[in-house]
């Protein structure tokens, strides 16, 4: 069974980047897909992106698509959310997920295993 731990959440200004880590232990994290979602006050958690156990696919949600990156490295059991361009309609609470298969990306219902999440705030 895994467990998922973010970091790299903070303030930021709109315009500026953050880079987010999750890093994974107690289990084999190349067997995961991988997912960050985003969950803002009084809305539903929403898909940001999605990689593949490789790394070779990758997917994003329509709001970050051009400004968000996801990427893994299988040796350090990490999977990265790079964020530039950030506007104040990013600011959430950003979960890494992992699900085992092949297949599906975008419901979080899919997932099984979640970290605490970590705190993003764009703002001024």
């Amino acid at each position: 069974q895994v467990q998922l731990v973010e970091s790299g959440g903070g303030l930021v200004q709109p315009g500026g980047s953050l880079r987010l880590s999750c890093a994974a232990s107690g289990g084999t994290f190349s067997l995961y897909i991988m997912g960050w979602f985003r969950q803002a006050p009084g809305k539903e958690r929403e898909f940001v992106a999605g990689i593949s156990r490789s790394g070779g696919i990758t997917y994003n949600g329509d709001s970050v698509k051009g400004r968000f990156t996801i990427s893994r490295d299988n040796a350090r059991n990490t999977v990265y959310l790079q964020m530039n361009s950030l506007k104040p309609e990013d600011t959430a609470v950003y979960y890494c997920a992992a699900r085992l298969g092949t297949m599906g990306y975008r419901d979080p219902k899919e997932y099984g295993y979640w970290g605490q999440g970590t705190q993003v705030t764009v703002s001024l």
